[in-house]
């Protein structure tokens, strides 16, 4: 297997797999998406709340907001030592406090735990006007995409390598819509130059003027977008592990 970067960041990082089939990368991503755990808001229990929102949206709202997450501090509540009743090991404590007029955001949430916060502060959650109010206390919980898609740490895809037949193409014609610097024509050959910004776009470009596309089924382009809770080698090396411990505990007769 070879595996060359294509480009890497916190949030995200793009890679060109080949000597693998679909069928491991598909395992990685359902890992990557479903299986490896974020802390997100479950329950909200609210004193007061006299905004134009029902309770039931704003904690609609409330839970889908990504939470920066540490995974060394926190179990999930099957696996943690208080078996699921959410203790301090498993889950955080929170409060929201605002009156009106004000628009609360997400950095407005504030967690037991200092390390835990809101990835984008200036999410909206809800505007009070003169005179209105909101009070609640939250648990956010550690789980996985698997039970509900709040807790899933990231967007994962991969396409097959494109081949490109020419002998019928207008390359000329074609080349008028693609920059140069992302793909050039090398006699009837066409080469990728800048992978990160290459677009299906650009291959339904291609196919208009005549170039028929193929895909590879043993070279892979992926690429993973974290949504901020983890970053997106955390998410890689954890989505590696979950698979491994998978294949450790398959018992063949």
């Amino acid at each position: 297997m070879k595996i060359e970067i294509i480009k890497q960041k916190d949030n995200a990082v793009q890679f060109v797999v080949e000597g693998v089939g679909p069928s491991l990368l598909n395992a990685l991503r359902r890992a990557a998406v479903y299986e490896v755990p974020t802390l997100a808001i479950e329950d909200v229990y609210f004193a007061q709340n006299s905004s134009v929102l029902y309770d039931e949206i704003i904690a609609h709202r409330l839970g889908l907001i990504p939470l920066k997450t540490d995974l060394k501090s926190y179990n999930l509540p099957a696996e943690c030592t208080c078996k699921g009743k959410l203790c301090a090991k498993c889950s955080v404590k929170g409060t929201l406090k605002a009156k009106g007029p004000v628009t609360v955001y997400a950095e407005d949430l504030k967690f037991k735990d200092p390390s835990v916060k809101a990835i984008h502060g200036k999410i909206p959650i809800v505007k009070l006007l003169e005179g209105q109010k909101i009070e609640l206390e939250f648990t956010a919980v550690l789980g996985q995409g698997a039970e509900h898609t709040k807790w899933s740490p990231c967007h994962f895809f991969y396409y097959g390598w494109p081949e490109f037949d020419t002998r019928d193409a207008d390359l000329d014609k074609a080349f008028q819509s693609i920059p140069g610097n992302v793909a050039k024509k090398s006699g009837r050959n066409i080469e990728l130059q800048d992978l990160e910004n290459w677009q299906p776009s650009y291959e339904e470009v291609l196919e208009k003027n005549g170039v028929k596309i193929s895909y590879r089924d043993d070279k892979f382009i992926v690429t993973l977008e974290s949504w901020g809770q983890l970053s997106a080698d955390k998410i890689m090396s954890e989505a590696v592990k979950s698979i491994g411990a998978k294949l450790k505990a398959v018992k063949l007769k």
